[in-house]
């Protein structure tokens, strides 16, 4: 059984530790507990492990996050995943900081980078895993605030998001869709900052 977990985000230092890497911070903080190192492919840089048997490819696409979709089509290819083992970790501007919430399912509520999965793949049918991020920005600074760098309050927490997230993303393999997102949609309540 292979799987595909897929961590949005952007290439390049200036965009480390900024909210809309967070799926990037999950999959290096992941490759880091396995003790697995990144190699560079087409479109993206990939980590494989087992876990009870089931095949995880880890995938940070090199196509910045408006082309994620080019990147996805051509591992889910690649590696013949299909799409209900497909997952996609992304942040949202949606929830609140420290929400986590599974879907099997779902529009791209307006992100870029789930909008372009969406057309290139031709379905929302897939797995996806939103952190929110919240959304204390003025009128027009959107992109200044999903590119802008977590706080040091923030960064603490992603340690104990991404350990969150990665259960789900084994539970997802290993107990099924809807047990996995009952799980971390019920554990996973709002974190608390300050």
């Amino acid at each position: 059984m292979n799987y595909l977990v897929v961590g949005l985000g952007n290439i390049g230092a200036e965009y480390v530790n900024t909210r809309h890497n967070m799926g990037f911070m999950v999959l290096d903080a992941w490759a880091q507990a396995s003790k697995l190192v990144f190699s560079t492919g087409r479109y993206g840089s990939t980590a494989e492990l087992s876990f009870k048997g089931r095949k995880f490819t880890l995938l940070k696409p090199s196509t910045y996050m408006n082309l994620s979709g080019k990147a996805v089509r051509y591992w889910m290819n690649e590696l013949n995943v299909p799409l209900e083992n497909l997952i996609v970790i992304c942040d949202d501007l949606n929830l609140p900081f420290g929400t986590l919430r599974m879907r099997k399912n779902g529009s791209s509520g307006g992100h870029n980078g789930l909008n372009n999965i969406n057309e290139l793949l031709g379905t929302e049918a897939y797995a996806r895993i939103r952190m929110g991020i919240g959304n204390d920005f003025s009128r027009g600074q959107q992109i200044d605030f999903v590119l802008g760098k977590l706080s040091d309050e923030e960064l603490a927490m992603m340690d104990e998001l991404s350990r969150k997230v990665i259960n789900a993303c084994r539970s997802y393999a290993t107990i099924g869709p809807d047990r996995a997102m009952t799980e971390l949609n019920s554990k996973a309540k709002q974190a608390k900052i300050g």
